[in-house]
């Protein structure tokens, strides 16, 4: 956090005051984007050894509401100094973004067992009560783990999962693929909405933020509200696929509450279940590793979706975009069918278990 805010720094403010752009800004960006992308990943794992399986839908779908409560304060942040120039903009958050460094460094606990209350692997083991809402090996026996549980509150590594094993893993590729599809979806709602808005309706630029923000807002409902639906019903691609199937039909009016649910859940919830499967026996480390690969594909979507978005709408116009959106969002419900079709099945079974 820290060396991003000195990068933003440099960025927005730094070359304004000394009128040196060249060959810097594409560098720059590079730089943090690398620095920022360790973030996602280690804040996952860190929830993930304070938060059981016990309602990890609703707590990690509110957690994950953190992203679209920082683009609220961002946007009131920058247009509170843009009057004084935006190069204003980008020192303020670089400001916040290292302050805020400092706080994490010195007050996160990263799990509870620093402060002696044993580990979420402690207790679910203790309890019986493992069992991962991402279906991975049906008998404990069959399964080997990476990581045992030991006397007391210790939690011993026995090996690292290798990014080849994490890839393998049940779900992961079919969740990173889908996240790849979403992220693109989102991440160009979030960043082209202003212009289209603006370029499209004539609106004025400050009217077309203020809407935007809204867009973020909806994520934080849709996120909260369908975390807990999937804790109850204990699965979770039956619900993202009902929410998917809602967002192909409100792309045509633009939504933000069907779209951000999803991938907060994704990027959140359902990381933590793929990297607490008992094949890896709820591993810290497993579960940052999981986040990355799904963060990262995703990421790698959004960053092609950006310059598709633009291509598309220089040649086709606005509405092909929209039919663009239609189909990823398609896609990302193509990429997790046979999830859904799993979880389902297993679901009715275990509803016809209870009625009999």
């Amino acid at each position: 956090m820290c060396s991003s805010a000195l990068v933003v720094f440099v960025f927005g403010a730094l070359t304004e005051w000394l009128h040196f752009y060249k060959g810097l800004y594409c560098s720059l960006w590079i730089v943090n984007g690398l620095l920022q992308s360790t973030g996602w990943p280690c804040v996952a794992a860190v929830m993930g050894n304070w938060f059981g399986k016990a309602g990890r839908g609703v707590v990690f779908g509110l957690w994950s509401a953190c992203a679209s409560v920082g683009n609220i304060l961002g946007a009131c942040l920058a247009s509170s100094v843009l009057q004084y120039g935006y190069e204003y903009a980008f020192l303020v958050k670089a400001a916040v973004q290292f302050a805020g460094g400092i706080v994490i460094f010195f007050g996160l606990l990263v799990s509870s067992e620093e402060i002696g209350i044993p580990g979420i692997e402690t207790e679910e083991n203790l309890e019986d009560s493992h069992r991962p809402l991402i279906n991975g090996a049906e008998n404990e026996d069959e399964a080997e783990p990476n990581y045992s549980i030991q006397e007391g509150n210790t939690v011993t590594q026995v090996k690292a999962i290798s990014f080849f094993q994490a890839c393998c893993l049940p779900g992961v590729i079919a969740y990173s693929l889908a996240y790849a599809c979403l992220k693109l979806v989102d991440y160009s709602f979030f960043f082209w909405l202003p212009f289209y808005l603006s370029n499209n309706f004539g609106w004025k630029e400050a009217e077309a933020d203020q809407l935007s923000i809204w867009y973020d807002v909806g994520g934080i409902i849709g996120g909260t509200l369908q975390g807990f639906i999937s804790d109850m019903l204990q699965r979770r691609a039956p619900v993202l696929a009902l929410s998917l199937l809602l967002a192909i039909g409100s792309l045509v009016g633009y939504s933000r509450f069907f779209i951000g649910g999803p991938s907060n859940m994704i990027s959140s919830a359902i990381s933590a279940d793929l990297g607490r499967q008992e094949l890896i026996q709820g591993s810290s480390e497993a579960l940052a590793t999981i986040t990355g690969i799904v963060d990262g594909t995703g990421s790698i979507g959004a960053a092609v979706g950006q310059y598709l978005v633009s291509l598309i709408q220089d040649n086709l116009g606005w509405m092909w975009v929209f039919y663009f959106f239609i189909l990823m969002t398609s896609c990302t419900i193509l990429f997790i069918s046979p999830l859904i079709v799993r979880e389902t099945c297993s679901y009715a079974k275990t509803t016809n278990s209870r009625i009999e």
